[in-house]
């Protein structure tokens, strides 16, 4: 039997904690008496999946339903794949270690570009086809099927996925399940079902889309076909208070990367930054309130045994009620020694009384976004931060005792100059300052400033959509110039790698051209490509240049406003005319109000009944 050859392999490979499942609050069911089986993908290793709240959501909805049963699947590493290639042992699900191809839809989650070789590994592995044409007619084969932030444009993927989530899950998935439930009841084959999918809101199913190009390689049209809609919208959770979390999260066996309770506040973001995919996407702004998080929070520090909670969002300190959050969590994490962590905190929201609260958990360090080194450039990305914000709020965390601080900037901004660079060195160099000008600063310590450069992509669904990017030669140019200008060892710099960057600004900004280059780069050898020690670049290159593809085309092109984008028929809810205002304001530095000063008219409530919890009487 397949779990008894499985058995005998863990003790071959590194960590077999990975492959066991068992772990506390994992889920198992019998199978006899469920109707629907949904293999939830991770498409890298047990402990960077197991540290995603969209699983962990997901994975408790459906099972919450007694004739659904999800499971998990992850990566196997190295030597797992090759002891399963060496054994014939197909990818099987943790619960029941059963094989992937018995089970009804096998979804991916996909949070990042670099993982799309991973999710044809793993179809490979699981012997299930890599196209969906080649999948049949039937429903004997499971439906493929992927959510995540990257679906905001699915089209690299476009060829190998059956149908495409797109936005918020947590009603659609049900509704695809009970749909999949009622067709393979009443015997409907592959098409019918997935036709009838397509009518779901959030549903896109990329067969049934038909693009042509231009000459010149742009995309000519988009055509949907068999009662399709012309542009797909993103689905959007209406109330975070009445919809469905998890009581309880599986607790692994291993360390993982995130080994703690996790708890969304709320979605979106008010600030605008030009840059960030991230808060246009989960737009519209919806908040959960105090009792909600409270109860929910405690319920899951309870039923895991975590002694850490971390509050998510893209900014948690612009939770509305941030303050009087942490005093209802401190009421009962201080006596229970649970730790509260507040990442994605703003500099300009980092105030007095939030410094207080956070004086009475425990202390880390601070992480702080400032982006760019220089206020013009700020303002060119609409940071709406002021050095002299930056610097007070550095200076109140050096007096409550705080010693080591990050900074995360990008290089490679639209307008960006040498300055531009230069500035982000003199700008750590002010923080590493304010903490020797603290006439209290703690004796026999000393200051440590963390820098993280990471290099700017232009992401779809953001106003620099149609921006170029900088070649791999000018980023690397630019990490040197920031490496000779500092002349301090209190200060430590961290590059993203360029290569990998430009895979990302590649896969990021593609069409479904790319679906030919990355099963060409799979069948290179190309997987795990976000891991630096496992990309196989030559294997990409190669794969390139079979196909033909320039990648400049994608990567280092400025596109006219009129140019159909391969992701233009998907509506994540933020107005093109939107999008094109804040662009032309960013070529003059023009900064635009956040959400909750004046609402600027992004068009992203129209998915939610016109509600957002940015705008209420409390605008200024």
């Amino acid at each position: 039997m397949l779990k008894d050859v499985i058995e005998s392999v863990l003790p071959l490979v590194q960590k077999p904690a990975r492959y066991t499942g068992g772990e506390l609050n994992s889920v198992v069911k019998n199978k006899d008496n469920v109707d629907i089986r949904f293999a939830f993908c991770f498409p890298d290793t047990y402990e960077i999946g197991m540290s995603h709240l969209g699983m962990k959501i997901l994975y408790s909805l459906i099972n919450s339903k007694d004739n659904y049963w999800c499971e998990r699947v992850f990566a196997p590493d190295t030597d797992m794949e090759e002891i399963m290639r060496e054994k014939d042992i197909p990818l099987f699900a943790l619960e029941s270690r059963d094989a992937l191809k018995d089970f009804d839809v096998v979804g991916f989650t996909l949070q990042y570009e670099l993982s799309y070789t991973n999710v044809l590994n793993m179809l490979n592995l699981a012997k299930i086809p890599l196209r969906s044409k080649d999948r049949g007619n039937s429903l004997d084969i499971p439906i493929i099927v992927a959510g995540g932030p990257c679906v905001c444009n699915p089209e690299p993927l476009a060829d190998f996925i059956d149908a495409f989530q797109i936005g918020e899950g947590e009603e659609m998935m049900l509704e695809f399940l009970e749909l999949l439930e009622k067709a393979k009841k009443e015997n409907k084959s592959r098409q019918e079902f997935l036709e009838e999918a397509a009518k779901i809101e959030g549903i896109y199913v990329p067969s049934l889309y038909q693009v042509s190009y231009n000459e010149d390689g742009t995309i000519a049209s988009v055509t949907a076909t068999n009662g399709a809609p012309e542009r797909v919208n993103k689905r959007v959770v209406a109330d975070l208070d009445s919809i469905f979390y998890p009581e309880k999260f599986v607790v692994p066996f291993v360390e993982v990367v995130h080994d703690r309770v996790v708890h969304e506040i709320f979605r979106g973001c008010i600030r605008g930054c030009r840059f960030c995919q991230a808060g246009f996407w989960y737009r519209p702004i919806r908040e959960k309130c105090v009792e909600t998080i409270s109860k929910q929070s405690k319920r899951l520090a309870c039923t895991s045994g975590y002694d850490e909670l971390s509050l998510c969002s893209l900014s948690t300190s612009d939770y509305t009620k941030i303050t009087e959050l942490l005093e209802e969590l401190l009421g009962w994490t201080i006596p229970d020694k649970i730790n509260v962590s507040l990442p994605s905190l703003r500099i300009d929201n980092f105030s007095d009384e939030l410094k207080e609260k956070l004086a009475l958990v425990r202390r880390s360090g601070l992480t702080f976004a400032a982006e760019a080194g220089t206020q013009r450039l700020r303002d060119v990305i609409n940071k709406n931060i002021s050095e002299e914000e930056i610097l007070s709020t550095c200076r109140k965390a050096f007096v409550g005792g705080w010693t080591a601080v990050k900074l995360y900037f990008m290089i490679g901004l639209p307008t960006e100059t040498d300055d531009d660079v230069i500035g982000i060195n003199q700008l750590s160099q002010k923080v590493v300052n304010e903490f020797y000008n603290n006439p209290d600063k703690p004796k026999g310590k000393g200051c440590t400033v963390s820098a993280g450069v990471s290099s700017f992509v232009p992401k779809p669904c953001t106003p620099f959509q149609w921006a170029p990017m900088d070649t791999k030669e000018e980023l690397k140019r630019k990490q040197q110039l920031l490496l000779e200008s500092c002349t301090t060892k209190k200060i430590t710099f961290r590059f993203h790698d360029t290569e990998l960057t430009f895979l990302e600004g590649v896969f990021a900004r593609g069409d479904r051209k790319l679906c030919d280059v990355i099963e060409a780069a799979y069948n290179n050898g190309c997987t795990f490509d976000s891991w630096d020690d496992k990309i196989n670049l030559q294997g990409w290159y190669d794969a390139f240049e079979k196909c033909g593809i320039d990648t400049a085309f994608y990567t280092n092109r400025e596109r006219s406003y009129e140019e159909i984008l391969p992701w233009d028929h998907i509506n994540s809810g933020i107005s093109k005319s939107f999008l094109m205002r804040e662009n032309e304001k960013a070529k003059k530095a023009e900064t635009t109000k956040h959400c909750r000063q004046q609402c600027a008219g992004c068009g992203s409530n129209k998915l939610n009944g016109g509600k957002c919890d940015a705008l209420s009487e409390n605008m200024v």
